[in-house]
């Protein structure tokens, strides 16, 4: 590009405007490309062949960069827009040299000479980067600057080089709706506002300036192909993401993971294990991996095969992640436990301040004028009476023609009269509603200063104190709640206001103002002349001198939303005026224009106070116009040769946009400039540009005069005007790294991260100021520190309405000097700004208290990385004023949140590659990570009343979960750098170490026992039998008419029952049939296919008395065969069945064609239909030769998906049902209701087995009956009057979900829980305490009683270990500290104390159970304090898995361990379940001392991170706690990453919500990282039969892509 001719010429000023009138004519479309390189030829030809002069020419920096003036093409070139910085700078300093204006450097303390600035005084082609037209939004012009801009293109071509790849979020199609443009609304920013906003008929689409070169297309497949040339591209049908996702896809399914054992550990910062990752050459023959259907198979760990698209994203998170990103650090501090949270320890090389103290520096005196009026009213009464006609004020139209203007006469007539109303027409003459010293609201809107401006000197004249608020607009306006607080607090009743503002403000149907939100109850008074009556003519207002009465109450919204009100006495007023009069050498009747809010802050002192005090014609210009036309203030000036103008960065910004149409603009007459936000760091930019433009319109250098203001000091300082040219403003490039350690360097040449700031000019007539350190003791800074600037003065504020205590730390400062001696009797208050005290006096400001944000101990400040963020090609994807940086407490730090608009045309390949550029961006300048990069759609984020972000209403928002962002990139790998230290694991200590240190320090070994078999009285007939058939046939022979079943349906009327002996004579009739139809030999397997019912219970009996050895298998789903079937088959063929035993309808289905599309229907075993029986009974009933032959085979799928046979022995059996039937106390004249899934575990043995042996009365009541008649259980047991019930987890979940609504109607209907004794939940995990506490506390106006329900436990190695009795004392619940529990220790704390865990017991030990808690790895006995794994010994434990392969190994394991140390002998199984023993102080029946079990999860499921033990529930039970739509949720991990999978209950727009929540949370309570957040639909986690979440089921169905996910996040 043709660049380079121009550096290096001397230009005269209108080339270069007109050069930069047709470069915006290009960026529009006005001209071709060729036209403008003719015309731009055809300039400059003359200026051509001149050489530079000796002193330096005029550099003009013209360089167009991409996207600026030229359209924009894909450029390949990595270096176009990058120059080297060093020649850039060098460019600069010569271009400053030349551009004749001395600049101004410092360093304190050390006299040197000086380098040369490198900002380029911004010449017209820089200029004209201010001319683009803007799409909507402001607060860009605050944020420009272009050393700052090519210092972030600089950062990201660095990065560029680096290859950094980001895998990009997926999204599901419906989520990424592309709104046509057509159907697009811009920002609607008209809300009455002042302070931010858009300018109309601005064009959408045109590229802004600061664009970098990197092609982000370019960028992402560089760093993502590498060399490899094999990619194929994967369907792109069911993603909602785009090509360069499914290219990366494809690439990083090429490669894989040599190591299948151990996947590395990317969580901790080191890199012992590092991927080797093989990437295919085009020619070399690397094994690829094997195509599946469409997409690319990868494998897991486990070698699961899965499809490409996730895990590769996964895997491509991996290897980013892998990068180191910080060095590790040593140190770390102790978290209140031995939990080690990393420290940040001090950079050893950070600057370090080094100058001496400062010394408070003096404002000149304020000289006392003659002339000057007493008070303020008094100023008002004297230019009313003398002078009446002069103007005070002028009010526009939106048309810009003077709507109104009010004379000094007509508002001292008026004020006047409203102070008689005000204080005699309201209430009634004993009681006014209003006395002097009482407040009262003014409400008027932004284009109505005169209402306003006469209601204001309405109260000052009655002295009582008006606070000037925003107009409500809606019941709900960002803030106004806050608002309305401060209202009530400063016991607001009245509210001032203006006709048509009346008129304007939401009403009731009745016609009645609604109360706000949060508002006191106000009488609406409006202030129109017609209105108010007349005052008598002897009534005069008592004027008095200024005092140290309030005068007025200006509001302050702080940094968390919360609104103050500064009171602001009559004396600080006066003197406030005389102060700003003084410096800026106000004189009678001179003319000023005022663009500001009147109602607050600078537009309120000049446009309001001060002009009065002068007799100033003040000319108002509302917002509204400024929107229509944004030159408006500019030709005010010059129509009316005003002397002074009050703007604010924006309005130059917008004149500059809007120039070129005006011919005849003439700024001469302006004598003072105030920029109202000049200490704002960024505006230095618009000043510059907006000098270099109308620098040639007759506006002079030192016209430009910024300010440094706060609501609780006022004005802090100003420029003065001067009327020497020659005396440069002062400014600094400082380098941020020193600012973010609050240090003062003048930037050393070769740094990227600069912040320019331009000095506020000095301190205030009568104010003396310092800095001081901006927490702790307000100690006084050295003079090369950054401080928060703090004033003593008169003309400041002086409380904080209503709260003392933040008073004195804001308004009674001490500044203390390093030996802790105050600096001066009086106090000081604190501005609420960060700066210092320069050279010669003057002030510079670096930024606000309020935007400071304290990362890892370093200081930054919001709006620098505001303008950090829009230097990297904003316009296209988001708006430019429209973007919100904040803080958030993350885990002991704070951490950067970027929340900014997005338009609704950027697509999401390039919304993503825009966060990802900003955050490198910010790495590079500022070296700090963001925590979390959100884009929201347009017009989204609430707005203040000007039009502004609602900076704390956003933050609010997003802690609330209610952003609803349509792109979030978090990052909290690389931001979060303070987590534990990792735990090492000892090396190995022998179990005889462990005993021995247990035996000293006094901690038993933990174990324990239920009673003993042998010692317990029990006179049952049923123990002279072995065998359950033996006792069957007992019964049907003692008792024959014994009701033994009752089945239920789902109205709750009896479908079925069996006496003992029909059930013997059923099963006689089934043993015949097995062995006439079936031809089964005895020992032959049985399938046993039923819904739950009678029929399961004879078939099983049949089974016994035929000899064969049935499995009860759970029928497939008519609905759902597709995926039901498979599991019936696979259990039919892992257990080997000969037959497979069902009813006629389940027959049918097992051959149907629905069946045959899931398996093969041909190679089913033969299949027995029981409801035709033969009528013959058997010549004789089977009688196993040995108790410890098998009785049945018990199959289920555990939680981690495996599907596990135990063989029972006839001896187990019976030993079981004896072992419930005594901690029970099941007798013949018992009744037991049990709603539970006959299929495996105690679920089986309840409803199969026990009533046989006992002979108590089961009622069944099959869960499935609870989905048509959620009561139909409790109705049951309130019925038939059962002491003793069993269910599952779902069962009770079902009624808490679907009865809780309904208990007064259930009453009513007779229902009556106060009989049952025990509710027994069955399970096989750690009881849910949640839900049986909230069960407990639903029924209790039932009649339950609380103490009645309890959990049983059960595994698979025995099916019931504890089970909660009759008699005995109640389940405990212990509150256990969730670290500790982390390092496999337990350690009981109190109920509520941070990071406790509530364990409920899981029920009695059974009687002849013992348990030992064991290491699992080395197999040695544990302690009480220690979590292990739970092993068992019983008479009832299975006899061992039925495998197909008859793994021995895993066999003898489970079922056959013994301890490595102390008891040597006894043969254990292990339950493969972590928990932990504790004696409690309670008595068991037999006077001991009561053990206590707690099951914490199991052991297949507990994820090993950062060398800690997680249980997955409780990461689990904080996410399902994060947000009020997070129904559900299931974790895993996948290559040692986090992965939470999360149902969503709510609209999709909700899904991106949860990402940063999920990810707090885990931090905050967990101390881990989440690597991927998935968003699904409710029910998307499968579930079990018993409530159980199948995680690994999750886990594969995710990687192989099956989940259709709303959202999938993937955090850096």
């Amino acid at each position: 590009m043709a660049d380079r001719s121009l550096e290096g010429m001397a230009l005269p000023l209108e080339v270069r405007a007109r050069l930069a009138e047709l470069e915006l004519e290009l960026s529009e479309g006005d001209i071709t490309q060729k036209g403008y390189e003719k015309k731009r030829s055809k300039l400059i030809g003359a200026y051509l062949p001149q050489p530079p002069t000796a002193n330096g020419a005029a550099v003009v920096r013209c360089r167009l960069q991409p996207g600026e003036g030229v359209p924009r093409r894909p450029f390949r070139s990595t270096h176009i827009g990058v120059c080297d910085i060093r020649e850039a700078a060098a460019r600069e300093r010569a271009a400053s040299a030349a551009g004749n204006r001395p600049l101004f450097y410092f360093r304190f303390g050390v006299d040197q000479a000086l380098p040369q600035e490198r900002r380029a005084p911004v010449t017209p082609s820089s200029a004209s980067r201010y001319h683009r037209r803007r799409s909507s939004g402001s607060r860009d012009e605050r944020y420009r600057s272009d050393v700052h801009t090519e210092a972030v293109q600089a950062a990201l071509a660095k990065h560029k080089e680096r290859k950094m790849a980001v895998p990009m979020p997926s999204k599901r199609r419906s989520l990424v709706v592309q709104t046509s443009m057509d159907a697009y609304t811009p920002p609607d920013t008209s809300s009455g506002s002042e302070d931010e906003g858009s300018v109309q008929g601005d064009s959408q689409g045109t590229p802004t300036s600061s664009q970098g070169s990197i092609n982000m297309e370019h960028w992402i497949s560089q760093a993502i192909h590498g060399s490899t040339t094999s990619t194929t591209s994967s369907s792109s049908t069911q993603s909602g993401g785009s090509g360069a996702a499914h290219r990366l896809a494809d690439v990083m399914a090429q490669t894989h993971i040599e190591n299948h054992s151990a996947p590395p550990d990317v969580t901790t910062y080191t890199s012992d294990h590092s991927i080797q990752v093989e990437r295919p050459q085009g020619s070399t023959t690397s094994r690829t991996a094997p195509k599946y259907g469409n997409a690319e198979l990868m494998e897991t760990g486990d070698g699961v095969p899965v499809s490409s698209r996730v895990s590769a994203k996964i895997q491509q998170l991996v290897n980013t992640l892998k990068r180191p990103k910080r060095p590790p650090l040593r140190e770390f501090f102790v978290d209140d436990f031995e939990e080690l949270l990393e420290v940040q320890q001090p950079d050893p090389n950070q600057p370090k301040p080094e100058g001496a103290q400062m010394l408070a520096t003096r404002g000149e005196q304020l000289g006392v004028v003659t002339n000057w009026p007493p008070s303020l009213e008094a100023a008002l009464q004297r230019w009313g009476t003398i002078s009446p006609k002069a103007p005070c004020l002028t009010t526009m139209d939106t048309n810009g023609k003077p709507l109104y203007i009010l004379t000094y006469g007509k508002l001292w007539t008026r004020s006047m009269k409203v102070a008689y109303n005000i204080l005699h027409k309201l209430g009634t003459k004993q009681e006014p509603m209003v006395r002097p010293g009482d407040r009262v609201a003014l409400v008027f809107p932004n284009n109505d200063p005169a209402a306003f401006m006469v209601a204001f000197y309405g109260c000052l004249l009655a002295e009582v104190v008006p606070v000037p608020i925003e107009v409500p607009l809606t019941r709900k306006d960002a803030g106004s709640q806050q608002i309305g607080f401060l209202l009530g607090s400063c016991g607001v009743t009245v509210a001032l206001t203006s006709d048509a503002c009346h008129k304007g403000l939401p009403k009731s149907p009745t016609g009645e103002i609604p109360q706000f939100k949060g508002w006191p109850k106000l009488l609406w008074f409006v202030t129109e002349s017609k209105h108010l009556s007349k005052p008598p003519r002897d009534w005069f207002p008592h004027i008095k001198d200024a005092n140290n009465d309030t005068a007025y109450i200006e509001y302050k919204t702080c940094k968390d939303g919360s609104v103050l009100g500064v009171t602001v006495t009559r004396i600080a007023l006066l003197t406030h005026c005389q102060a700003l009069t003084q410096a800026c050498s106000y004189t009678e009747a001179e003319t000023i224009v005022n663009v500001l809010d009147f109602k607050k802050d600078v537009g309120l002192w000049h446009g309001i106070l001060t002009s009065v005090m002068n007799m100033m014609h003040v000319i108002s210009i509302p917002y509204s116009l400024m929107k229509v036309n944004p030159l408006s203030w500019i030709q005010k000036v010059c129509q009316y040769k005003a002397k002074v103008a009050c703007v604010k960065s924006r309005d130059m910004h917008w004149a500059l946009v809007a120039h070129r149409d005006q011919r005849d603009v003439n700024l001469s007459s302006l004598r003072m400039l105030i920029v109202a936000d000049g200490a704002n760091p960024w505006s230095i930019s618009s000043c510059d540009a907006f000098l270099n433009v109308f620098q040639s319109k007759g506006l002079r250098q030192e016209v430009i005069c910024p300010c440094a203001s706060s609501p609780e000091a006022l004005t802090v300082a100003i420029r003065r005007p001067t009327d020497d040219s020659n005396q440069p403003p002062g400014r600094g490039v400082l380098s941020m790294h020193g600012l973010t350690y609050g240090v003062i360097r003048v930037d050393s040449e070769e740094k990227l991260s600069v912040l320019t700031v331009q000095d506020v000019g000095l301190v205030m007539p009568g104010a003396i100021m310092c800095s001081v350190k901006p927490d702790g003791i307000p100690q006084l800074c050295r003079t090369d520190e950054i401080g928060e600037l703090c004033v003593c003065a008169v003309a400041t504020g002086t409380s904080y309405y209503g709260l003392s205590g933040m008073t004195k730390n804001t308004f009674e400062v001490f500044p203390m000097t390093s030996s802790g001696a105050p600096i001066s009797e009086y106090p000081f208050i604190r501005t609420g700004l960060l700066g210092f005290v320069g050279p010669g006096g003057l002030v510079f400001v670096v930024g606000k208290m309020d935007g400071l944000m304290v990362v890892s101990g370093r200081r930054h400040n919001a709006d620098d990385i505001v303008a950090t963020a829009l230097a990297v090609e904003p316009m296209k994807f988001v708006y430019r004023g429209r973007i919100a940086v904040f803080s958030v407490t993350v885990l002991h730090d704070e951490r950067i949140v970027i929340v900014a608009e997005q338009r609704p045309d950027s697509t999401e390949e390039d919304s993503f590659q825009w966060m990802s550029r900003v955050l490198q961006a910010i790495d590079s300048i500022h070296q700090v990570g963001v925590y979390c990069l959100a884009l929201v759609p347009a017009n989204t984020l609430p707005k203040t009343p000007l039009g502004g972000i609602h900076l704390s209403e956003t933050k609010q928002l997003f802690l609330e979960g209610s952003l609803h962002p349509c792109n979030v990139l978090m990052c909290p790998h690389t931001c979060v750098t303070n987590l534990p230290k990792p735990r090492q694991k000892q090396p190995e200590i022998g179990p005889a170490s462990v005993m021995v240190g247990n035996l000293v320090s006094g901690k038993r070994i933990a174990q324990a026992s239920g009673r003993d078999l042998g010692q317990i009285e029990d006179n049952d007939q049923a123990r002279k039998f072995l065998f359950l058939s033996e006792v069957l046939q007992w019964r049907a022979q003692t008792t024959p008419d014994h009701l033994l079943y009752t089945l239920l349906n789902c109205r709750g009327t009896i479908a079925n029952s069996l006496t003992c002996v029909q059930l013997h004579k059923r099963a006689e009739k089934i043993a015949v049939m097995l062995m006439e139809r079936g031809h089964l030999q005895d020992g032959d397997h049985v399938a046993l296919v039923y819904p739950p019912g009678i029929d399961l219970i004879a078939a099983f009996y049949g089974c016994l008395y035929a000899g064969c050895v049935p499995i009860t298998v759970r029928p497939p789903h008519p609905q759902n065969i597709a995926t039901t079937l498979p599991t019936v088959k696979m259990i039919v063929e892992v257990s080997r069945s000969a037959c497979l035993m069902t009813t006629q309808l389940i027959c049918k289905l097992l051959r149907s064609r629905e069946a045959a599309a899931a398996v093969d229907v041909r190679t089913w075993p033969l299949i027995l239909d029981t409801d035709d029986l033969p009528k013959k009974r058997p010549a004789q009933i089977y009688k196993p030769s040995n108790p410890d032959m098998l009785a049945y085979l018990d199959f289920s799928v555990s939680t981690t998906g495996m599907l596990a046979g135990v063989k029972m022995s006839h001896a187990a059996t019976s030993a079981f049902c004896r072992s419930i039937k005594l901690q029970c106390e099941l007798y013949p004249s018992r009744e037991v209701a049990i709603c539970l899934d006959p299929y495996c575990g105690l679920g089986f043995v309840l409803w199969c087995l026990c009533s046989v042996y006992s002979g108590h009365q089961s009622i069944l009541i099959p869960p499935s009956e609870l989905e048509t008649n959620p009561a139909l259980w409790l109705l049951a047991v309130s019925q038939y009057k059962v002491r003793d019930t069993f269910c599952s987890y779902s069962v009770m979940e079902l009624c808490t979900k679907g009865l809780g609504s309904q208990t007064e109607s259930l009453k009513a209907r007779g229902l009556d829980l106060s009989r049952v004794r025990t509710c027994v939940v069955v399970a096989e995990e750690r009881p849910r305490i949640a839900l049986t506490q909230s069960f407990s506390k639903l029924f209790k106006d039932l009649g339950l009683h609380p103490r009645a329900v309890s959990t049983s436990f059960g595994c698979r190695v025995n099916l019931a270990i504890c089970l909660q009795g009759t008699s005995g004392p109640d389940p405990t619940t212990v509150y256990v500290d969730m670290r500790a529990l982390r390092h496999d220790r337990v350690r009981l704390v109190e109920r509520g104390s941070p990071h406790s865990l509530p364990l409920m017991e899981s029920g009695k030990i059974l009687p002849g159970v013992r348990i030992i808690i064991a290491n699992p790895e080395t197999k040695g006995p544990l302690g009480d304090s220690h979590l292990g794994e739970i092993w068992v010994h019983s008479a009832h434990n299975a006899s061992g898995y039925f495998t197909i392969y008859g793994d021995e190994s895993l066999q003898s394991d489970h079922f056959n361990s013994r301890l490595s140390f102390g008891d040597t002998q006894t043969i254990w199984a292990r339950t493969g379940y972590l928990g932990f023993l504790r004696r409690t102080e309670l008595t068991d029946a037999n006077g001991e001392r009561h053990d206590a079990l707690y099951v914490v999860g199991a052991l297949d499921e507990a994820m090993e991170l950062r060398g800690m033990r997680y249980h997955p529930i409780d990461i689990e039970t904080s996410v399902i706690r994060a947000h009020k739509s997070v129904t559900e949720c299931a974790v895993f991990t996948w290559t040692n990453l986090l992965v939470v999978v999360v149902e969503l209950d709510g609209s999709e727009q909700e899904a991106l919500d949860l990402v940063p929540l999920v990810t707090n949370v885990v931090l905050e309570e967990h101390y881990l990282i989440v690597g991927v957040v998935v968003v699904v639909d409710i029910g998307v986690i499968p579930i079990n039969s018993r409530g159980e979440k199948q995680r690994m089921h999750l886990r594969d169905g995710f990687l192989a892509d099956q989940l259709d996910p709303i959202y999938v996040a993937y955090n850096m």
